[in-house]
């Protein structure tokens, strides 16, 4: 199966309820929590004014909360639609956001230039993982802090993110195509390519909602059958953090010290 990624490209896609993306606006919040716990809390580290990169922005339902919390954001995506909704709705909310297109593969930044990378919901769609990981230890300085959100491949994410979300009519809420299995990647073969270009992995965790497997299958005919939208959808399932990493699995690495990063 071939990812749809001209899905992103689809007018009024990300800010609006009725849209299958209004999910991942409505997980926001919890991911966003959990990387702002890690930053401020576990790391105690001042966001004001630091430099922070988003790879695979979309319509920049995370770049708006770095935002807010004080960073000075950069968000980067292949899609020049998902871009300009970006661009649209910061505005609208008064945050200086800036957007430029690009793909995680070859980044337009010199060396070393964030504080903070983060990368959510992207690394599943991108050509090249190894690259794209070469990458962020480039644009990252050293000491510096990279956060992550990817996907599993188990035979859950088998049911739960392509069965059950794109396949099966009855209960699905995302697009066709939009995901291809055989793309998510193990937590070992990410932490892998973290080790073969200076990136130590500090932490890694679930991410699911809580609610059993009857409520989230009630749910989902709910929103098959035009009860709920998909941003009600993504609010009642109450995503958070979990011991479980077979589903969605979350985590944050340190750019070693000293380290270069040159391109081979």
């Amino acid at each position: 199966m071939v990812v749809d990624n001209d899905l992103y490209n689809a007018p009024d896609s990300w800010w609006r309820d009725d849209q299958p993306f209004a999910t991942l606006q409505a997980f926001t919040p919890a991911r966003f929590a959990y990387f702002h716990k890690v930053l401020t809390e576990t790391l105690e580290l001042d966001l004001a004014d630091t430099p922070v990169l988003d790879i695979g922005c979309g319509g920049g339902l995370l770049a708006e909360e770095f935002s807010r919390a004080g960073c000075r954001v950069t968000g980067i995506d292949p899609s020049r639609t998902s871009l300009a909704a970006a661009g649209e709705h910061a505005k609208e909310s008064g945050l200086d956001i800036e957007y430029k297109h690009a793909v995680a593969e070859r980044l337009p930044f010199p060396d070393n230039s964030f504080d903070l990378v983060y990368c959510c919901d992207t690394l599943e769609h991108v050509t090249d993982t190894d690259q794209a990981i070469r990458e962020v230890a480039r644009v990252l300085r050293p000491g510096g802090y990279y956060l992550y959100d990817t996907i599993n491949r188990t035979f859950r994410s088998w049911i739960g993110m392509i069965k059950m979300a794109q396949d099966w009519k009855s209960v699905s809420w995302a697009p066709r195509d939009l995901h291809d299995w055989r793309k998510f990647i193990k937590p070992a073969e990410l932490w892998a390519l973290f080790a073969a270009h200076g990136l130590d992995n500090r932490e890694t965790v679930g991410f699911a909602p809580d609610r059993g497997p009857r409520e989230i299958l009630r749910l989902a005919r709910s929103r098959a059958r035009g009860r709920i939208t998909y941003g009600e959808l993504g609010r009642q399932l109450r995503m958070g953090t979990a011991k479980d990493t077979s589903g969605i699995y979350a985590g944050y690495a340190r750019n070693t010290e000293g380290k270069t990063h040159a391109k081979q």
